[in-house]
Formats: structure tokens, sequence, C-alpha cells
């Protein structure tokens, strides 16, 4: 895909037939596993043998509690009139900004779409007077860890139990990014 100009814009009512549409099958080609030590999560990347495929089920939400509100917002990404991407967001009880849902169409991943929509989650956090931005994934979704990573991210907790009932994941892993101007000092204990 050439370098095309990507305008981000908040989910509306017209937008419902298409939501969805992003909810494409992703890659899983590993997993991230995580260590507590000294007070500190590190992690390690092991990569399955083989790469497969799995796509979580469609949103099928209250779509008007997303549209002009002030704790929760969608903002779509487009190349023209193509719809290639979202974010979703609420403003979670910590002060930090939940980012619910974020995906990007198949054929868009890897060109810069998550990054924007992740720097619009940011813009609208710090207009929101948040703390900063936080979100769940799964061990298995690597690739998704990876980007997260990218954006600054840090893991934050490790949950060993939410997804006791799912054979192919182990743990959900809890990420954070605090701006900077309410980074806390870290006290070894």
């Amino acid at each position: 895909m050439e370098k095309t100009q990507i305008t981000v814009k908040p989910f509306q009512r017209e937008h419902i037939s298409i939501i969805n549409k992003t909810n494409e099958p992703f890659s899983i080609i590993g997993r991230l596993i995580p260590s507590f030590n000294n007070g500190k999560w590190t992690y390690e990347e092991e990569l399955y043998e083989h790469t497969s495929y799995t796509k979580f089920p469609d949103d099928n939400l209250e779509w008007d509690d997303y549209i002009n509100k002030e704790n929760k917002i969608i903002f779509l990404a487009f190349i023209g009139d193509e719809y290639i991407g979202q974010i979703r967001l609420i403003k979670d009880w910590n002060k930090f900004c939940y980012i619910e849902n974020i995906a990007v169409c198949k054929d868009y991943r890897k060109n810069g779409v998550g990054k924007t929509l992740f720097a619009t989650a940011e813009q609208w956090a710090i207009q929101m007077s948040l703390r900063g931005i936080s979100l769940e994934a799964q061990d298995d979704n690597l690739l998704a860890c990876k980007f997260y990573i990218k954006q600054g991210m840090e893991l934050g907790s490790v949950d060993t139990l939410k997804h006791v009932f799912h054979p192919n994941i182990d743990k959900t892993l809890y990420w954070y990014k605090v701006f900077p101007e309410y980074k806390v000092p870290v006290i070894n204990r």
C-alpha cells in the first residue's frame, strides 16, 4: 500500500452498519511470557512452530452510547471514503483512558493506521485530563503486545484466572502508558 492520507473521524450513527468490518482474522505467531522480579515486569517472546489465525466475535453493543458522550468515544480511520480501522475508548474509574478495542482491516495493517489511532487516543485522553492509557491483551496475541510496546506501553500486571476456561489463553496481560506528568518514581521494596 502506498502512503496515503489517513483521516480519523468520531463514530456516528451512520457508521453502525460498518463498525465490525475491521474484525478480521489476525495471526497468532507466538506468546509473551512475563516474569515479575525485583518489583519489575520483564518478558520473553516464544514463537510458535506454526502460525494460526483467530478472530474475535463481532461486537453488538449499544452504539448510541458512544456518540457525542463525554465518557466514551470511538474513532474511525479512513483512507478516502474507505473505513479501515477503529479505536474504542472509555474514561475509566482510575483516570485512565481504557482502550476497549483497537482493530485495523487486514489489508491496512503495518501501514501506520494503528499508530495513528493510538495517537488519537492519547490526544483524547489528554483533552479529558486523564493520566494515561490502559488496555488488556492475551498472552498469545504476540503481535498486538509488540505493537503496544512500540507505543510506549508497559506491562503492569498479569491475570492467570480471567481466561482459565479458554484452552489457548494462559494469561491476560494489562498494559499501561502513564503520561510523563503523572509518572511516579518506582520505589524498590
